[in-house]
């Protein structure tokens, strides 16, 4: 028979529980009634011996996060809140804004993106937040997997090598750096350059789906299998989703190799190049020389 939680811990869970969910834009959750039970549901183990929170099923996701976000008080820093097990939603591309009220609504996010301790690890080791760069107007976004060491210094996404590899792939496509947008799957470095993990992934889902939304891209170019899988919602390969167009509520996408993958395996480059022709054809712009 499981063990149940002391009330202060029950009570800290389920205050995490809708911590996070409003984080997410969880604004209304679906009202059920009462189940008799001979005892209040409390907290599970697996049968691994984990323990589970008691499950909250949201009726609905507004196509916002919060607004009104404060910086974290030491006391909340200190606790990383669980994942929500939220789905991905369908990104809402319907409101058209200038280019004024992106930034305006990119800065708000970023600001939200700042405060953010749900990951206890990362926030507990960033040196700060990375947002994105670029031109809110853009047609195209490039979508990379996490923040190194020189992009968690700096504060920009993509300025060590494979940044700079980056920009000469950009640039050979016939754009400048400050022409497209650039960001990450997550906003903080993992510790020592690791792989995000899933909960990471889920925590930072809300941030960079309201990134997409206020930029509105037509294409986005997806840099590695991190960005690729979370972003069409498959488990394919890189290997096996590059080469062709993929749709994201109206959006195209192309995967292809990360840069820091291609400086480990410069034979890739080409197919690099491969897609990034697919991409230019896409947008009905001219293919330049390779370089």
């Amino acid at each position: 028979m499981p063990n149940q939680l002391p009330a202060f811990d029950l009570k800290r869970a389920i205050r995490q529980k809708l911590e996070s969910l409003d984080r997410s834009g969880v604004m209304q959750l679906r009202h059920c009634d009462p189940v008799e039970s001979s005892a209040p549901p409390v907290a599970t183990q697996t049968e691994s011996g984990s323990r589970q929170s008691p499950t909250v099923q949201p009726a609905a996701l507004t196509d916002r996060l919060p607004t009104d976000v404060s910086p974290p008080s030491a006391a909340t820093s200190a606790v990383s809140s669980p994942p929500t097990d939220v789905p991905p939603r369908k990104l809402d591309m319907s409101k058209r804004l200038s280019k004024k009220r992106k930034i305006e609504e990119l800065e708000i996010l970023n600001t939200q993106v700042h405060a953010c301790t749900l990951c206890r690890e990362l926030a507990a080791t960033r040196t700060q937040t990375v947002f994105g760069v670029g031109n809110p107007n853009s047609r195209v976004v490039f979508f990379g997997e996490a923040p190194g060491a020189d992009e968690d210094a700096q504060g920009e996404p993509f300025v060590g090598r494979a940044g700079k590899l980056l920009t000469k792939i950009i640039e050979a496509c016939g754009f400048a750096r400050e022409d497209v947008y650039i960001m990450n799957t997550l906003k903080c470095r993992p510790p020592g350059n690791r792989n995000p993990a899933p909960d990471e992934v889920t925590n930072c889902r809300p941030f960079y789906e309201r990134q997409l939304e206020i930029i509105q891209p037509e294409f986005i170019v997806c840099l590695g299998s991190i960005a690729a899988t979370n972003v069409l919602q498959t488990k394919l390969s890189i290997g096996k989703l590059r080469g062709e167009l993929h749709d994201l509520n109206g959006i195209k996408v192309v995967a292809t190799y990360h840069p820091a993958y291609l400086l480990r395996n410069p034979s890739a480059k080409k197919y690099v190049w491969d897609d990034m022709k697919m991409l230019l054809t896409a947008m009905g712009l001219p293919i330049p020389n390779a370089k």
